[in-house]
């Protein structure tokens, strides 16, 4: 996979996503010590909440800012919304209620929500070669896995030594090292428009396309999925190991690395295994898979409380990759359902729809686990896990084609679909209309 360090841009970009995604891993540590401080064994359900506050975040104001961003030069836009974030972190080891908690992620998930689309949208422009692009996909994978990995073992070491609150300034020290190095990248202007097109029309085109494609209403099925299992791990793994196993610091920080864990190992094997294997056939397969494991993990605490923790440790590992092989191959998805023109909108489309399923699952994982317990709050979010992936399976077409044979009916002439394809067969079998929607003919 290092052959695509081989692009100076990427090279930087990929440094930048890594020192970012530690600093907010770290940032997720200190929050779930602090939210403990301030709220006991309740942290679970202020943890929940604040994760539910990043998702509306994020759904919310995701479109808007593809919107209003895309005229904007990228890297004005990467390194502004960076320094915003570094702002807010700046403030964290100042708070004392957990209101404050909420306004202040707000603030930092809302600039986030401007920066990851945007990041994302990127990369296939830098990395034009499919198997670069995948390769490049598995790398970010695994930067985000650095999150549950390398940061919590980082922030397990410097425990040791000072103060949770001093989490957050390696927080605003991994914004500011990520916009100096996206100020050090030649980054390209985003894809022309063939025509101006207004705002309206912009807020809601990546969407558009986005649920008009079967492939990605499944990626979104399972979205829901690695969401479900996923927001129990990150919400309640401080509560089961502070109070189920009364341990420390150190050992919160050990089992979000158990995790992080299995996710980078899923990284490291996908790129070829997807050479061999169709997404649908890896991505469902995993979606199933984690839900079962979710469901018996859950059945077992039921039935005979918790498990050993060495087996505690292997189910996390093994819930980290399965996710991964959820999420990793979306990026190729994505860029296979879009022109380069639309692709902004519909990476802006999957960080709304695959976060609003995180709204969902977030307050569940909190809330339901302070109040009914949280072996009941892990089979409730299995079984939403195994809708998800039983959804997939039925929306999903399993003879889905990257490339259809279509013909060109109604089209302006410097359409950006005759542009990219000016070789495509004209045979009747589904015409593309001006929204790159293929629509089946009759005769």
């Amino acid at each position: 996979m290092i052959e695509v360090f081989k692009h100076p841009a990427y090279a930087r970009l990929f440094a930048a996503q890594v020192i970012a995604l530690i600093g907010t891993g770290l940032l997720t540590v200190g929050l779930g010590l602090l939210a403990y401080d301030l709220a006991g064994e309740q942290a679970g359900a202020v943890l929940g909440t604040v994760f539910a506050i990043k998702m509306i975040a994020y759904v919310g104001l995701a479109p808007l800012a593809n919107a209003l961003a895309v005229r904007w030069p990228r890297k004005s836009v990467l390194i502004g919304a960076d320094l915003v974030r570094a702002l807010v972190a700046l403030m964290l080891p100042f708070i004392d209620a957990v209101w404050q908690i909420y306004a202040l992620i707000f603030l930092l998930q809302a600039a986030s929500a401007t920066f990851t689309p945007a990041f994302q949208a990127t990369i296939p422009d830098i990395l034009p070669d499919e198997r670069d692009y995948t390769k490049a996909l598995s790398l970010s994978r695994l930067a985000y896995d650095l999150e549950n990995l390398l940061s919590p073992a980082l922030a397990g070491l410097l425990l040791l030594f000072i103060s949770y609150h001093w989490l957050f300034g390696g927080t605003v020290i991994g914004f500011i090292g990520s916009a100096l190095l996206v100020l050090a990248a030649s980054i390209p202007a985003s894809g022309q428009q063939t025509k101006a097109r207004p705002f309206r029309d912009r807020l809601t085109r990546g969407i558009r396309i986005y649920v008009a494609t079967p492939r990605l209403r499944g990626l979104l099925a399972l979205n829901l999925t690695a969401a479900a299992s996923g927001a129990f791990v990150l919400v309640n793994t401080v509560v089961i190991v502070r109070s189920g196993y009364g341990m420390g610091d150190g050992s919160v920080a050990a089992a979000l690395a158990a995790f992080g864990g299995g996710s980078m190992l899923a990284a490291l094997v996908l790129p070829r295994l997807l050479e061999k294997l169709a997404d649908r056939k890896v991505m469902v397969t995993a979606g199933f898979l984690l839900a079962a494991l979710t469901l018996a993990h859950a059945a077992y605490q039921l039935n005979a409380g918790l498990p050993s923790w060495g087996a505690f440790l292997a189910v996390w590992g093994l819930s980290g990759l399965f996710y991964a092989a959820i999420l990793t191959p979306s990026g190729r998805l994505l860029r296979n359902s879009a022109q380069a023109e639309d692709r902004p909108a519909l990476f802006a489309a999957q960080f709304t729809l695959s976060h609003l399923c995180w709204l969902v699952t977030y307050p569940i994982a909190g809330w339901a686990g302070s109040a009914v317990g949280l072996p009941v709050a892990m089979a409730i979010l299995g079984a939403i896990a195994l809708a998800g992936a039983l959804i997939a399976v039925a929306v999903w077409p399993a003879d889905d084609r990257q490339v259809v044979e279509h013909e060109h009916r109604d089209l302006p002439a410097d359409h950006p679909h005759l542009r990219d394809h000016p070789g495509a067969r004209h045979r009747h079998v589904f015409v593309i209309d001006d929204e790159h929607r293929a629509w089946p003919t009759h005769g």
